[in-house]
């Protein structure tokens, strides 16, 4: 048997941005997309208010006997729509995850925590009409030195069009025209994620605005869909 004053759970979303200039000074911002939190059992706390569902306060009852074994506390909680996809980088990540804290009457607060996964749906009918076009790149390269080099090797890639959602199958189209010398054993397609992250020193502006431009610079660029 355990005597305990309440079950508290919190749920956080939030986007980090951490860049540094040619001075090495960082500039940093943060922002919340969740903070949801929830008494599961117990006396309420300021931090952690009643539920609507609640049918009485309990508040002043005392500490609540625990008995050994494993407890669940059922509870429901939805998303809010349009938040942004999970993302870790070098610079800056968008995160969430799940606390959980169990108080003793002594002061003692044991804690725990949980990330988890938001993948957001892309819908690219929303996205540019270009995504939709087929798309056509070539490149070409000379191999061995300027001196003495050799017949350019020649590229040609096609798509059915520029972008697509996670599960469909990529056709690729490609075309060889080697006028070198060496003999191509193989070829191969990666398919490779981009990031970009973008600094602006403006001495006018305060360097707390100026991290809240580079943050959103930077949700709008990075996006969690493949782009060819």
């Amino acid at each position: 048997m355990k005597d305990i004053l309440g079950v508290y759970f919190h749920v956080v979303g939030e986007g980090v941005v951490r860049v540094s200039d040619r001075r090495q000074q960082i500039f940093s911002d943060k922002e919340n997309y969740i903070d949801f939190r929830m008494r599961l059992l117990g006396e309420p706390d300021e931090r952690y208010p009643m539920e609507p569902q609640d049918d009485k306060d309990t508040r002043g009852q005392g500490p609540i006997l625990l008995s050994p074994g494993i407890h669940s506390f059922p509870f429901k909680l939805g998303l809010p729509l349009g938040l942004p996809s999970t993302f870790l980088g070098k610079h800056g990540w968008v995160q969430y995850y799940c606390k959980a804290a169990l108080r003793e009457p002594n002061g003692l607060t044991h804690k725990n925590q949980q990330v988890f996964i938001v993948m957001s749906p892309i819908d690219l009918n929303l996205e540019p009409s270009i995504l939709a076009q087929p798309f056509h790149c070539e490149i070409e390269h000379r191999l061995g030195m300027t001196c003495c080099s050799q017949g350019p090797v020649s590229c040609r890639v096609r798509l059915d069009r520029g972008g697509y959602v996670p599960g469909e199958t990529i056709s690729i189209w490609a075309r060889v025209h080697n006028q070198s010398r060496v003999t191509i054993k193989r070829t191969r397609a990666c398919l490779t994620e981009k990031k970009m992250y973008k600094d602006c020193i403006i001495p006018e502006i305060s360097v707390r605005y100026l991290s809240r431009l580079v943050l959103y610079w930077a949700k709008c660029q990075i996006r969690q869909q493949t782009r060819v």
